[in-house]
């Protein structure tokens, strides 16, 4: 990769002249100008932004380091990483991302993500989750997507997973049905107490007893979404007229669900509706018939967590971005 010394011999110039010519390029001749500007094209160089936000060049964009714990192991890293890149862009601003993963030292990697020299970090996780924060994170504007701190107050940007399963479910309701079956995610995800919450509001609401409804949990691990045929089995050959839909802890349940029961010779919706969550990226449509779910608001979260940045934004709140319910045919 070529250097600024490179560019500087084949222009015959000084190391400052090329500076200038990156960083203030109104103080140089025309004609200088534009031979540092020929060198820099025959060389390709590349200007190094954070060796220019050191010297505290005027002329460097603002830049946003976004540390992902285990967002790239899931399609939804597009979402949230598109966003915050778009966002920055569109602002006049740069963003990196540094991803960590579950057995990575904390320190180590936002020692990484600091030797670039952001002006500001965005925290996000795959999965919502409640997280430490290491210390050396909050010298610099901070906020969280995806997730909450456990001890510092930071602002966050998070679904509003309760309002989110509270609007599926009041539909799942109101087209007239009133004996699901529950299928939840692991018991201790965020999540999922939250999304419970939400469901038993709308039961509530119409006078469902959501505690003489039977509710399943998946056991942790991605392993376990294969138990999800037997669970269901379960429950439906016990007896079949007792249920009339099938409420799922997200849309991987749910197409384990559509698999068993159409194996069942049972009709969607007619038979058993099935109701998902997350508008898996690039999979809801595909269902037949397609699969009415919740939508994750991961782009929007990252384009608030964006601006938040952006904007210098300085509340700390916890923000809870809208889950939108997708209505489709499987109700």
């Amino acid at each position: 990769m070529a250097s600024l010394k490179d560019v500087a011999k084949l222009a015959n110039v000084s190391l400052m002249t090329v500076s200038r010519a990156l960083n203030s390029p109104e103080r140089l001749k025309p004609e200088t100008l534009a031979r540092v500007q020929e060198a820099i094209r025959q060389t390709n160089y590349v200007p190094d932004l954070s060796a220019k936000k050191v010297r505290g060049a005027h002329a460097s964009p603002c830049t946003i380091g976004v540390l992902a714990l285990d967002t790239v192991t899931t399609p939804f890293s597009v979402e949230i990483t598109l966003s915050i890149e778009e966002t920055a862009r569109a602002h006049g601003w740069n963003s990196f991302v540094v991803n960590m993963f579950s057995d990575d030292s904390p320190e180590t990697m936002v020692d990484l993500l600091l030797s670039h020299r952001p002006d500001g970090i965005i925290y996000t996780t795959m999965g919502l989750r409640q997280v430490p924060l290491p210390a050396r994170l909050l010298t610099l504007p901070c906020v969280l997507a995806n997730c909450e701190s456990l001890h510092d107050p930071v602002a966050s940007y998070i679904p509003d997973d309760e309002q989110g399963q509270y609007t599926a479910v009041k539909a799942l309701l109101a087209a007239g049905y009133r004996r699901p079956l529950c299928l939840h995610l692991p018991a201790k995800h965020l999540a999922t107490i939250r999304r419970r919450q939400g469901l038993e509001r709308a039961c509530r609401e119409v006078g469902v007893d959501p505690d003489q409804l039977d509710h399943a949990y998946m056991a942790f691990g991605d392993e376990h979404y294969r138990d999800i045929p037997d669970l269901l089995l379960a429950h439906i050959q016990r007896g079949r007229q007792r249920y009339d839909s099938v409420i799922c802890g997200n849309d991987r349940i749910a197409f384990m669900v559509y698999q068993t029961l159409l194996a069942q010779g049972l009709r969607i919706p007619q038979d058993m509706a099935v109701l998902g969550y997350d508008n898996m990226v690039g999979i809801g449509d595909l269902f037949i018939p397609p699969l009415s779910t919740v939508q994750l608001p991961h782009y929007e979260i990252g384009r608030l967590s964006a601006l938040h940045i952006i904007n210098q934004q300085t509340h700390c709140d916890t923000v809870r971005v809208e889950s939108p319910l997708l209505l489709r045919e499987s109700l």
